[in-house]
């Protein structure tokens, strides 16, 4: 069993980046809402905890809180902005509503040292975003920092193992964050580095067995990155017991059906194609809101999955590619997160169902299933495959979903990818792909008025699909690909480019 970090959530909008910054150190983690009991996080066997930032101030009537005998469990914990006030104010600190709100870069000093701040430089950035604040801090607690707005930006009980502090270890602005995360871990918490590849696929193989038995299990494959690597993994742990069918949803793109099943011909995964588009289309027809198209979705894919698995003999289980990002941004972990999109394999899921499910991947960031790929031997071709969504094109359809609009997005979508592979930039781009917006305007076209779609393009830089940034493609290339679509893609005749990062925005649009 691995060492466990419990992160008790908030709600902060970079709750996820802990978890990804503790994992980056090889230590497992898990979120966890933030009135879990004592007694519920020690029999979890949790040897460290961190309270997440959050959007509350504690001086709200339904301010989330917790359970105050988690302070008397004896490990170690690190409060993070309103996780340090929730700490502050339990031991009798003073936290008073703050005058001024500290938000953006600042720098911080230490005036005693402290373990936590062990290779911290003097007067190193990191990022505030707090109103409430620590005005006095509670008996057997030492001020260990402060920002350069002079306000109080770390204390600790260090006899104890209790740390606060008042800004963002986790996010990128924070210089030298990952040092203090690392520092909480190794030389505050005593952890090792026992969250690896190698030790996840060894678990998780023992896990599918004690599961499955004798059992046999259909695998939801779409060919992308997540479910391919499931593939690998359910046959490294029960062979041919495992059955992987690739679903024709209607909803994929162009050779699609071809790729995937040339993607596996070299493999040892034999895989089983079956074709339910016009049940996807008829029911999507028509439907315009997002989040119902996403559960028709995730209906009409476990009805076809239970088709296909009354067809062979002995299906008990429906294994999914599940990420952990899935999850929570389905709303599905603590009591404070928001659900941003319900995700087909989350969401979507009927109440009853005559398969039990399975989600080897459910506590995964999408970096750590590409490793887990690389320790099974994945082809490169299907670890490097961007990500595309479980619903495909209708969450890139905007609006009604219709054959017509279906072919101008695949067509639109073909050229956008095909250059990106022509100029050898695919290789360096998270995920790229086009969406066709409900918008019709007007243009020119062989001195005629033309009045027709437009279609964004949409690249995006990542690690983990949680956070996103823009990819800066040089204009020439851009003009290039709006060029080729206008031209060839009849329907469209206005090409614009998502310049949005991941927050504010998603990365799919919808």
């Amino acid at each position: 069993m691995h060492e466990l970090v419990l992160i008790l959530d908030f709600g902060s909008q970079y709750t996820q980046l802990i978890a990804r910054r503790i994992r980056e150190e090889q230590v497992y983690c898990r979120i966890e809402r933030s009135d879990l009991s004592a007694t519920e996080i020690k029999h979890m066997g949790a040897k460290a905890l961190i309270l997440s930032g959050g959007p509350n101030s504690i001086f709200e009537a339904q301010a989330p809180q917790v359970d105050p005998a988690i302070f008397d469990l004896e490990i170690p914990i690190l409060g993070v902005c309103y996780g340090l006030q929730i700490m502050a104010q339990h031991f009798k600190g003073n936290v008073i509503p703050g005058e001024t709100r500290e938000y953006g870069p600042m720098g911080i000093s230490f005036p005693t040292p402290s373990p936590l701040f062990e290779g911290v430089s003097e007067g190193s950035q990191v990022w505030m975003s707090h109103g409430d604040h620590v005005e006095s801090i509670p008996e057997n607690f030492n001020i260990i920092a402060h920002s350069s707005g002079d306000l109080i930006a770390g204390i600790s009980n260090q006899s104890k193992a209790f740390y606060g502090v008042q800004f963002h270890p986790e996010v990128n602005h924070t210089v030298q964050g990952q040092t203090i995360i690392s520092n909480f871990l190794f030389k505050i918490a005593d952890f090792n580095r026992d969250w690896t590849s190698s030790s996840f696929v060894e678990d998780a193989i023992k896990e599918i067995q004690a599961t499955v038995g004798e059992g046999k299990v259909l695998l939801g494959l779409s060919g992308g990155v997540d479910s391919s690597v499931l593939a690998f993994l359910m046959h490294e742990a029960i062979g041919d017991n495992c059955v992987p069918v690739f679903i024709n949803n209607g909803l994929l793109r162009n050779h699609e059906t071809e790729e995937v099943k040339s993607l596996f011909q070299t493999s040892h995964v034999k895989i089983y194609q079956h074709d339910y588009t016009d049940a996807f289309l008829s029911e999507l027809e028509g439907v315009t809101e997002p989040e119902k198209k996403r559960k028709i979705i995730g209906r009409v894919f476990i009805e076809a999955f239970e088709e296909v698995a009354r067809e062979i003999e002995g299906i008990d289980f429906l294994a999914q590619g599940t990420l952990y990002p899935d999850i929570i941004e389905s709303g599905a972990i603590t009591g404070h997160a928001v659900t941003i999109k319900s995700h087909h394999n989350v969401g979507g899921l009927p109440e009853k169902m005559s398969l039990k499910v399975i989600e080897p991947f459910k506590e995964l960031f999408k970096d750590e299933v590409r490793a887990v790929g690389r320790v099974l031997n994945v082809p490169a071709k299907i670890i490097g495959r961007h990500p595309f969504p479980g619903p495909g094109l209708a969450v890139r359809c905007l609006g009604a979903v219709s054959e017509d609009r279906l072919r101008i997005l695949r067509a639109a979508d073909q050229i956008f990818i095909d250059t990106l592979y022509e100029t050898g930039w695919y290789d360096k781009i998270w995920q790229a792909f086009t969406v066709l917006l409900p918008i019709q305007t007007v243009g020119v076209m062989g001195d005629k008025r033309t009045y027709e779609n437009v279609l964004a393009i949409r690249a995006v830089h990542s690690l983990d699909g949680m956070t996103a940034d823009w990819v800066r493609i040089p204009y020439e290339i851009i003009a290039d690909i709006s060029s080729k679509i206008v031209n060839s893609v009849s329907g469209v005749n206005r090409v614009v480019y998502d310049v949005t990062s991941k927050p504010p925005g998603t990365i799919e649009w919808e």
